[in-house]
């Protein structure tokens, strides 16, 4: 029962609005709340990992130990960022890893490789910033 529970909190912190709802209540402020997110790495492990029907949810938690990035929750306009940097993500990263996958090995670089040269360089390209760059 607790592996499910924690599986499905966890997978919850893939949600920005979530996140904004946690830090509008003050949850990021209570030290017992941050040893919990601590303690919650452990789904970062493989064998944990795999069960993780959105993987997004593991950045977030890496983030979340960050108590700068945790003030930043409370505020709509970053949230709102976020959910649309990561909407974008899933529109655009999804369709085209699909087609490099499919096609030929391409300048000696294998399908794999194709696709995150290809993610990286339009993200260059559409002038989207990640969230690293946003929260430097």
């Amino acid at each position: 029962m607790r592996f499910q529970v924690e599986l499905e909190f966890v997978q919850c912190l893939g949600n920005p609005n979530y996140l904004n709802f946690l830090a509008q209540r003050n949850y990021f402020k209570d030290p017992v709340f941050i040893n919990y997110l601590k303690y919650l790495l452990y789904w970062k492990e493989p064998e944990y990992a795999k069960y993780l029907k959105y993987p997004m949810c593991l950045y977030f938690l890496d983030l979340l130990q960050y108590e700068h990035f945790r003030r930043e929750l409370v505020n709509a306009q970053c949230t709102k960022f976020i959910d649309d940097q990561q909407i974008l993500l899933w529109q655009h990263y999804t369709r085209r890893r699909s087609r490099l996958m499919t096609s030929t090995t391409v300048n000696g670089n294998a399908p794999e490789q194709n696709a995150n040269l290809a993610l990286s360089n339009s993200t260059q390209q559409n002038g989207h910033l990640n969230m690293n760059q946003k929260m430097s």
